[in-house]
């Protein structure tokens, strides 16, 4: 059944609409040709468009080009202003941009613990004022919240959370009270994250993955087929509870300690560098926990750049008869190591690392060393930490392909009261992130059994600090635990995917109500779509 005249007409000016705002301007000829329409219903949206105001003139394609088909049309980018903002524990960031999602401002604000929760709210409702003014927009159109904790999927609301500051809940409903003409989109930091990889970032090329952020707590977001899944209750993703073996206990409904967040989360992340002597100077910009995994990723990086090609690891004779560094209590060790053989979860990253070319050259070695382990059918030992670390499990021999892991229960170590610094501080970072390594492949491997991303890509504080050094670890290790193939990625976006996520659904959100028409007609779906009247 052929469109109706409306109905085409609603059809062909969206997609007249998304191709400039993601390809930019473009001329009457070019949107013939992306369209596929004919040159009359091209001219008739152009003059359609630009008569509501939508698109306008921007330039000409070329310097010897006149006339009516050298026109360069574009999105009215000052038609409607948006706000992002990205709400953490200990302070708030505003971004506001154009219609096409341009930054016009930003700025920040520290919110500390001892604020009360009427201040707290204040100063970020006047710090989201304040950056709408130096960027010019007289009303904001609409405001996208990235926050911590669970949101309602019924009502769109930050729910209750235990933890989080109250002043969180209460800023939602004070910028809605003081911005009254705007349209406000709250979503969990985490999915942001995920959204703004998905567009712009690690998984552009992926329609099915698991973002794994590691921060202060641990999260997850899931997208599959192309579309963020947030479970019945707005609480996909919530890893930190997720029972995993290595902790001392197990998660409550109220409380995640004894989960997954008991290994790798900071608090559990800064213990264990000290097990492994890792030492960071801690600035008020970055978190402990991504400083001392940065600090580690530096040490080793270094000396696989000036290095013989072996695993630092492996340089260690404590570590290379299989026991603990320096005194210090080991984890699961899925290197593949022998006594005085080389590491796989060596000290380079898939893609890149401080010196590339050397840690590459070294990363080739290493994987060769690992290949010729196995192929001989020796696997890893070492022991899984527990949350307060004071036992450790260790690996049996692998046996066939691949070396199988198996958990030898009567291996206990005797508990260490003080942790004791490394005698060779790189051979110390490289054990720390191997051991790290470990833990996140404990969790990674569960989700994954469960969902089978084929991607994860690692975010948070901690993962970006982790970057393809820690990815590479993990991606290895993931290899030996799970059947399913799997692709582990560091986030490409750094620390502003959250606010670029918030952004993101901001500018979906207004132009699919800016570019729609009364009947709000909205075409979704089974790829770009033209109609003839």
């Amino acid at each position: 059944m052929p469109a109706s005249p409306s109905t085409a007409r609603a059809i062909n000016d969206r997609l007249a609409l998304s191709l400039l705002t993601r390809e930019g301007p473009l001329t009457a000829t070019r949107l013939k040709q992306l369209t596929g329409l004919s040159r009359p219903t091209v001219a008739d949206l152009v003059d359609r468009l630009t008569a509501a105001g939508l698109i306008t003139v921007v330039g000409e394609s070329g310097e010897q080009r006149r006339g009516p088909n050298a026109k360069l049309y574009g999105i009215v980018a000052d038609r409607a202003q948006l706000a992002a903002v990205d709400i953490r524990t200990e302070g708030v960031t505003v971004v506001v941009s154009d219609l096409l999602g341009r930054v016009l401002a930003e700025a920040s604000v520290p919110i500390g613990d001892d604020m009360g929760t009427g201040p707290a709210v204040e100063q970020a409702v006047t710090l989201v004022e304040r950056v709408a003014k130096e960027a010019g927009a007289d009303r904001l159109h609409t405001v996208g919240i990235g926050a911590p904790g669970l949101i309602d999927p019924a009502s769109g609301e930050l729910r209750d959370s235990s933890g989080l500051p109250v002043w969180h809940r209460r800023l939602v409903a004070a910028l809605q009270e003081r911005l009254p003409d705007a349209r406000f989109s709250v979503e969990n930091e985490t999915n942001l994250a995920a959204l703004a990889e998905q567009r712009d970032g690690a998984a552009r090329d992926r329609d099915t993955f698991v973002l794994l952020w590691l921060g202060m707590g641990i999260g997850g977001a899931l997208v599959l087929d192309g579309t963020l899944r947030r479970g019945a209750s707005g609480g996909a993703g919530e890893l930190g509870f997720l029972p995993v073996p290595g902790t001392t206990g197990l998660p409550s409904a109220t409380d995640c300690d004894g989960g997954f967040h008991s290994l790798a989360g900071a608090g559990a992340v800064a213990a264990l560098a000290a097990e492994h002597g890792v030492t960071a100077e801690v600035t008020a910009h970055e978190p402990e926990a991504a400083a001392l995994v940065r600090v580690a990723v530096s040490l080793v990086g270094g000396r696989a750049a000036v290095g013989d090609g072996a695993s630092v690891a492996s340089v260690d004779p404590v570590l290379a008869a299989g026991g603990e560094a320096g005194g210090g209590t080991s984890g699961v060790s899925m290197a593949g190591q022998a006594a005085g053989g080389e590491a796989s979860g060596g000290s380079t990253g898939a893609w890149e690392a401080v010196d590339e070319a050397a840690v590459s050259r070294s990363a080739e070695r290493e994987d060769a060393a690992a290949g010729r382990a196995v192929a001989e059918g020796r696997a890893a030992t070492g022991g899984m930490p527990t949350a307060n670390h004071t036992h450790r499990r260790t690996l049996a021999d692998g046996d066939g392909e691949g070396g199988s892991n198996r958990v030898r229960p009567e291996a206990l170590a005797t508990p260490h009261s003080h942790p004791h610094p490394h005698p060779d501080p790189v051979a110390g970072a490289d054990r720390f992130l191997d051991v790290l390594a470990d833990r996140v492949a404990l969790g990674a491997a569960a989700v994954i059994s469960v969902l089978d991303p084929g991607c994860v890509v690692l975010a948070g504080e901690v993962g970006r600090a982790g970057g393809h050094v820690l990815a590479r670890r993990v991606q290895d290790r993931l290899a030996r635990l799970s059947p399913l193939p799997t692709e582990v990625r560091s986030s490409a976006l750094g620390g502003g995917a959250v606010l670029r996520g918030a952004l993101l659904t901001a500018r979906d959100r207004a132009q699919d109500e800016l570019f729609a028409p009364p009947s709000q007609l909205t075409v979704r779906g089974g790829g770009p779509q033209t109609a003839e009247v």
